[in-house]
């Protein structure tokens, strides 16, 4: 009897015939390690057996030991698992005479289902394989096939498999994303924010829904007969899920308020909503969007804002489209007050415009239903105080004026000019609360995150070697363009970015530690550098295992200074800080540069806030997005009054002084009151000489007051 070491026992041996392509071919060396283990000790008959039955599958089906005959000789969904388990040795390191090793069991896997042969190789009950129906999901979830993930689905329920809420998730999204028309495939197949269809996307997409290979990512758009399919099941499969009691998430009650948006029933879809709160799950944009869409297609304003209170009542902002669906049903019920309501709206949540919602709000203020509303007369001292109170660059106290409206497409010059009207645009940071609280907030995280009280101690050293002009994000800058970290680089911009500070004081240097490492960084130009900064105590390196993006943001908020570095301050360090306070504060703060040809520019702080705003005059100016973040001029709407405004004022104040006048009419000198009553000829004349600002013409104005406001709209309406 030969023995062996327990380095070369095995407890266990498995071979597996798959069809599908990802598993490893049979190969000679796994039938010469079997051998091998068979001559070295005393196997027992079973897997002796077994080991035969094995070959003898292997060779009638031409296998061999090639893997890819068998793929194509076997039936597509036909695996064959076959386990066994060899008793472990017992003292001295020897396998047991005559110790019978027994298969434990076998799977054999039908359509996707486990059932599991007993030792008396009776076959048990069906096992539910879920992670088998999250694979095949998730791989429909990633080519958007949601007809093979309905036909999973239906091959489940036949099976008596039960379903958990991750594959009624999926199933949903699929079939909701099928029944608006567009598909958009999920890139890591799973169900989640990234992968969640435009809603408002138009479709010039032309794609097959029934193609078997797609591109990950690429929105597909399924035929009219797909879009019913996909609807009718997509009911079917969530009245299973409240049937079978499965706790529903966000994700699912989205899927079904998207199906409803198909129907065009934007009251369902405002249910699923209002059926979150209930539950207790948390509402995002995305659960609103088919309501509020389904509302605004409709042309039910009411309807359409009711969502966006509800929104508001539970913390929720509206996004671009959410805001572009409702300017334009506000547009056109010409309904003014909600028009700037919802400019305010864009302004705190969007800051600047896309090219269409542009072109609404040109629309818009080109109207006579915009030219003809307004204040005639306001309060300065109260008008002032609101843009005090409100940090500049708006009011919203309401339309300023009347008359038409003129809007130009303009630039800004870098004094913050506007180039149409020659208003100075407002330039608006944080308040100190603002900043004091945007403070708290970075250094609560990064102390939670970095060990070692690491950034407590920055704050202490930032206490006593403070303040600063300026911070460079030493990294940012040493890696631009290149992989290899640059000392040169730092130097040049610490340089030139001094040069522009008021007490020309060096900036700080934050780097990692990591970086100050190496054979490189003992050169004698780098080492001069360093020594440098040191002894000017400008320089702090972060401790291994710290991340430096805390650091330097903390130490820009702090001291209320520059930061200069390219980085966007996209990623996860700062989007748990929220979008409230980064995109402000990085407006007025960061400083971008480049490297050109060996030379640097830097690109500073804009002169004006690229926010929309809205001056003391009424006065509009809005910008609109870049299309790329390189680009540094923006494109602004000027949207301003015109010379009629002027009339206006003037007609306003006569009005005023008719209004205080004891006589019940104000009458033209040589006429004769008319109650209210013009001529026809009378009504003419009077338009152009009101328009021409004469009114000491014969056919000035000739009314009550209230036929005056009449007349007042109809030059507005006549466009004179």
């Amino acid at each position: 009897m030969a023995s062996v070491h327990s380095d070369f026992l095995i407890s266990s041996f498995s071979v597996e015939f798959c069809t599908s392509p990802s598993r490893f071919p049979l190969k000679a060396r796994f039938f010469a390690r079997f051998l091998f283990l068979h001559l070295s000790s005393p196997f027992t008959p079973t897997v002796v057996h077994a080991f035969s039955d094995l070959s003898s599958c292997a060779n009638a089906h031409g296998a061999h030991t090639e893997h890819r005959a068998l793929h194509r000789e076997r039936p597509p969904q036909e695996k064959i698992l076959v386990e066994y388990a060899i008793p472990k040795p017992r003292k001295g390191n020897l396998w047991p005479r005559g110790e019978k090793a027994e298969p434990l069991a076998r799977s054999v896997s039908e359509n996707g289902v486990d059932r599991w042969m007993k030792k008396d190789g009776k076959i048990s009950e069906a096992r539910v394989s879920g992670k088998q129906m999250k694979i095949k999901l998730d791989s429909c979830s990633k080519t958007g096939d949601v007809m093979e993930a309905i036909a999973v689905y239906d091959s489940a329920v036949g099976q008596g498999i039960k379903l958990q809420q991750y594959h009624y998730n999926v199933l949903l999204y699929l079939c909701s994303s099928a029944a608006v028309g567009i598909v958009h495939p999920a890139k890591s197949g799973s169900v989640n924010s990234k992968s969640d269809p435009d809603w408002h996307i138009d479709g010039d997409l032309v794609a097959d829904a029934d193609q078997g290979s797609r591109r990950a990512s690429v929105p597909i758009l399924v035929s009219d007969d797909i879009r019913d399919y996909a609807r009718t099941r997509g009911l079917e499969i969530y009245e299973k899920m409240c049937l079978e009691k499965i706790a529903m998430s966000e994700a699912a009650l989205t899927s079904v308020a998207r199906i409803a948006m198909s129907m065009d029933d934007g009251d369902m879809a405002f249910d699923c909503v209002k059926r979150m709160k209930l539950l207790g799950i948390t509402a995002r944009v995305r659960s609103y969007g088919p309501a509020l869409f389904t509302f605004c297609n409709r042309g039910d304003i009411d309807k359409a804002f009711e969502v966006e209170a509800h929104m508001s009542e539970n913390g929720i902002q509206p996004e671009e489209p959410e805001l572009e669906a409702l300017l334009r049903i506000s547009i056109a019920a010409r309904r003014g007050d909600k028009v700037y309501y919802l400019l305010h709206k864009l302004r705190t949540n969007v800051r600047q415009v896309s090219a269409s919602t542009a072109e609404l709000i040109e629309a818009w203020f080109k109207s006579s239903t915009a030219s003809r509303l307004g204040k005639r007369k306001w309060d300065v001292k109260k008008l002032a105080e609101a843009i005090e109170n409100g940090g500049g660059g708006w009011h919203g106290l309401g339309w300023l004026g009347k008359g038409k409206w003129s809007v130009a497409h303009t630039s800004v010059d870098p004094d913050g000019v506007c180039m149409s009207c020659g208003h100075k645009l407002a330039t608006i940071d944080l308040d100190p609360v603002e900043t004091e609280s945007f403070a708290k907030s970075v250094a609560s995280l990064a102390n939670k995150r970095e060990r070692n009280s690491n950034f407590q101690k920055f704050q202490k050293w930032l206490d006593y070697y403070g303040p600063f002009e300026a911070v460079v994000d030493a990294a940012n800058v040493a890696l631009y363009s290149q992989k290899r970290f640059s000392v040169n680089k730092v130097s040049a911009v610490v340089n030139a970015i001094r040069q522009k500070l008021p007490m020309k004081r060096c900036p700080l240097i934050i780097v990692h530690n990591k970086r100050l490492i190496g054979n490189k960084m003992k050169d004698p130009m780098n080492m001069k550098y360093l020594e440098k900064w040191k002894n000017a105590d400008a320089l702090y390196e972060t401790p291994t295992g710290s991340n430096d993006d805390w650091y330097w943001l903390y130490a820009a908020i702090k001291f209320k200074c520059l930061i200069v570095t390219n980085d966007e301050m996209r990623d996860h360090t700062f989007q748990v800080l929220g979008n409230n306070f980064i995109p402000r504060w990085k407006e007025r703060h960061q400083v971008h540069f480049t490297f050109h040809n060996g030379s640097l520019e830097f690109h500073m702080p804009p002169p004006c806030s690229i926010i929309i705003q809205e001056n003391e005059r009424g006065h509009w100016h809005i910008p609109i997005s870049i299309k790329e973040e390189h680009e540094r001029k923006h494109s602004w709407l000027c949207v301003t009054r015109n010379n009629l405004h002027n009339v206006k004022e003037a007609t306003s104040s006569t009005l005023r002084d008719l209004t205080s006048s004891p006589a019940p009419y104000a009458v033209a000198k040589n006429h004769v009151p008319h109650k209210g009553i013009f001529k026809e000829n009378t009504l003419t004349k009077s338009h152009k000489c009101l328009a021409n600002g004469k009114t000491k013409e014969p056919y000035g104005i000739l009314c009550t007051i209230e036929a005056a406001e009449k007349l007042y709209d109809c030059v507005i309406d006549f466009q004179i």
